[in-house]
């Protein structure tokens, strides 16, 4: 049917494999589909009802046909092939992989079973896969993880011309990243809701191709409805979107603060995980901000209990705070810079963590609000 490199066939294997349910809903569902085209390419497809992915490679040498095999099972066969080309051939109910000396055979599905993949929405416009991968990771670490209140498990997207805001929150705290696009329309204004997990993995995944990635959705009554597409470097994505509606965000981010803090990024985290260290499941990190440094502390007199104190730019009134460790942590991973400055206003009002050095081309405008912990007297 075919022969291609083992690493180009087992790159595209592993990113198609990626959205197949691990539960499927029917067996057919776990498969992947392979079809050669007239024209000498090989698409592999796999979708769900929910999310689709399709990659297309160019083939040297193939021959027309479509074959439907269990798709988890090739993308542990191909990443376990020897580095030659590989042979896939269709031999009556059964595909055959060669490569080497390695042979596996798998059984195939019915492929009139398979559901046909959703077509594509209307482009929007692009974005460099760098920087969608990194606004991306930046949000949806924010998105809430509890099925049950889905209008928390999404990350918003906000397209207003030129500018693109992302946000998510679990109620505990929130995350925003405003970024620039190039839309094809310039006075482009749309919201979509997509699942936090599926646009995060989305977009770790196209963030390695190096090109821009391209983002397809429709407009009112259009075509695609209620459905978010992403294709880059020969591969493509559609999710379904979930109910738009999401907390009024914006009014909830303070605009004054009567303290501010900027401290080593690294230096921050490492202490922050020492200090955690005697922290019970759910209890905080407290944190003391007086002049030139900050003490941080854990535990409590019948526990373990663990201090440290850090060095830091402070400006404001002292303040006492405390923070659930975890969404702490994860916010100054998210930032991505050498400093974080942590602005605050009262030990009991949301804190707001940002890069602490200015960014020239202002295209990683991020805040991580994080609610404290309600310190006890």
């Amino acid at each position: 049917m075919f022969r291609v490199d083992r690493d180009v066939l087992a790159e595209a294997v592993a990113w198609t494999a990626r959205s197949l349910p691990a539960r499927p809903s029917v067996p057919v569902l776990a498969g992947m589909r392979l079809e050669v085209t007239e024209g000498g390419q090989l698409k592999l497809s796999g979708f769900d009802y929910e999310v689709s992915a399709e990659v297309t490679l160019e083939l040297q040498t193939g021959e027309a046909g479509v074959v439907l095999v269990s798709g988890r099972l090739l993308a542990e066969i191909t990443r376990a092939l020897p580095a030659q080309p590989v042979d896939f051939v269709v031999e009556g109910a059964k595909a055959v992989v060669t490569c080497g000396s390695a042979r596996f055979t798998l059984l195939t599905m019915p492929v009139e079973d398979y559901p046909s993949l959703p077509a594509m929405p209307p482009a929007a416009g692009r974005v460099g896969s760098d920087v969608f991968a990194s606004a991306v990771a930046q949000v949806a670490v924010a998105a809430g993880k509890d099925d049950t209140l889905p209008m928390l498990t999404g990350v918003r997207v906000e397209i207003e011309g030129d500018t693109v805001t992302l946000a998510a929150t679990d109620r505990y705290r929130l995350a925003v990243r405003e970024l620039k696009w190039q839309p094809e329309q310039a006075d482009i204004s749309a919201i979509a809701m997509i699942p936090g997990k599926t646009l995060a993995d989305t977009a770790k995944a196209l963030g390695s191709t190096g090109a821009q990635v391209e983002i397809a959705m429709s407009s009112a009554g259009g075509t695609g409805e209620g459905m978010i597409g992403f294709s880059s470097a020969g591969r493509r994505t559609t999710t379904r979107l979930l109910d738009p509606e999401f907390p009024k965000y914006r009014s909830l981010l303070p605009t004054e603060f009567s303290a501010r803090a900027d401290l080593s990024t690294a230096s921050f985290v490492e202490a922050v995980k020492r200090v955690a260290l005697v922290a019970e499941r759910n209890t905080p990190v407290r944190m003391a901000f007086r002049g030139g440094e900050v003490v941080l502390e854990a535990g409590s007199g019948d526990e373990a209990q663990a201090v440290e104190v850090l060095p830091v730019d402070f400006e404001g009134d002292d303040i006492n705070i405390a923070f659930n460790h975890q969404f702490l942590l994860e916010g100054l991973h998210a930032i991505d810079s050498d400093v974080a400055r942590l602005q605050m206003t009262t030990s009991t009002k949301p804190a707001i963590l940002t890069p602490g050095k200015p960014v020239d081309d202002g295209t990683t405008a991020y805040r991580y609000l994080i609610m404290p912990i309600r310190l006890s007297s």
